[in-house]
């Protein structure tokens, strides 16, 4: 299994840094996990529109889909188009994104899967588990399965016991920290901070943490410190063009 990571900023993307966004490979298949703000032009640095094989998205928010629209477009207006995109979501969360063009305009470009968080189903070769996790709309946990390896993602997610089940024994652990030490309390059953994401990794037992969806300025060596203090194992933060290949 192959991650390489095409943004990790929460909210909105920087100069230097697209939203969440990340590309993983497996037996040749190519899974688009999350094509948030800013996302496509740096899929485009390595890849066309028509090598994507499956996308699967966490979440509603913006800076987790938006670029579905654009990337749609560049598949369904092309003059050869590709087949029909299958697109993996929970119910309803596309539905704004989806509604960006005239209706009908992009229907030939995709085929919608919507599932419930907690459901369970294949995705080319990946055996997808999900979690519902708690944030400001329905989330998805994610936990992808190969002979070779186990990938957990968060999505954005707030405390959670379910955690530490998602990403347990995982070979990466892919996780939400938008804060560093804490949470501004309105938000606080929502978000994750670094710190808490290297305990949750700890108590799961993962072999690598990946910590990403960072607030915008946050400095990463404050993050990865931070996670580092409750998480024995290596820590990362997500950044443009990392590359990660866990139990290969």
């Amino acid at each position: 299994m192959r991650l390489t990571v095409l943004g990790g900023c929460g909210a909105w993307p920087t100069a230097a840094q697209a939203c969440s966004g990340y590309l993983v490979e497996y037996d040749g298949f190519r899974l688009l996990v999350d094509p948030g703000y800013a996302t496509l032009p740096r899929l485009l640095r390595q890849h066309t529109v028509d090598a994507v094989d499956a996308v699967l998205v966490s979440h509603g928010h913006p800076d987790h889909c938006a670029d579905l629209n654009p990337l749609l477009r560049a598949r369904g207006l092309s003059d050869d188009p590709p087949p029909p995109l299958p697109v993996y979501a929970p119910h309803g969360a596309l539905d704004a994104v989806l509604a960006l063009d005239r209706p009908g305009m992009l229907a030939a470009a995709y085929r919608l899967h919507e599932f419930d968080p907690g459901d369970r189903f294949a995705i080319g070769p990946f055996s997808t588990d999900t979690w519902l996790l708690p944030h400001f709309v329905p989330n998805a946990g994610i936990r992808l399965s190969t002979p070779r390896g186990v990938l957990a993602y968060t999505g954005d997610t707030g405390p959670s016991a379910d955690i530490p089940r998602l990403a347990e024994g995982a070979d990466l652990f892919l996780s939400e920290a938008t804060y560093v030490h804490r949470v501004p309390a309105a938000d606080a059953p929502y978000l994750l901070t670094a710190r808490l994401a290297g305990q949750y990794a700890q108590q799961a037992g993962a072999a690598r943490l990946l910590l990403t969806h960072l607030w915008p300025g946050t400095d990463p060596t404050s993050a990865r410190e931070a996670a580092a203090e409750l998480f024995e194992q290596p820590v990362d933060v997500a950044a443009p063009d990392l590359v990660i290949e866990p139990a290969s």
